[in-house]
């Protein structure tokens, strides 16, 4: 079966995040008073054959483990659909 991730990666709390920091002082600047945060991360969608949902969700959670996130300073969640 062919399925599809749409895997998102943010950094995990704590973190500090100069980007996102960056991104709330413009979003200030250009008159979102409003805005307190704003976390930075990024999104993948992935294209795979498994078997199965079980095996699917198996790969797509050890490709993210391995090489999409950082396990150290970030977190991942996934949606996974059949195609």
């Amino acid at each position: 079966m062919r399925w599809r991730a749409r895997v998102v990666v943010t950094l995990k709390p704590g973190v500090l995040d100069p980007q996102g920091e960056a991104t709330r002082k413009a979003l200030n600047g250009v008159g979102f008073a409003g805005v307190e945060d704003v976390r930075v991360g990024k999104f993948l969608e992935v294209e795979l054959e498994a078997a199965s949902r079980e095996a699917a969700e198996g790969m797509i959670g050890e490709m993210s483990r391995r090489l999409l996130a950082n396990p150290v300073l970030e977190e991942f969640r996934y949606e996974l659909e059949s195609r």
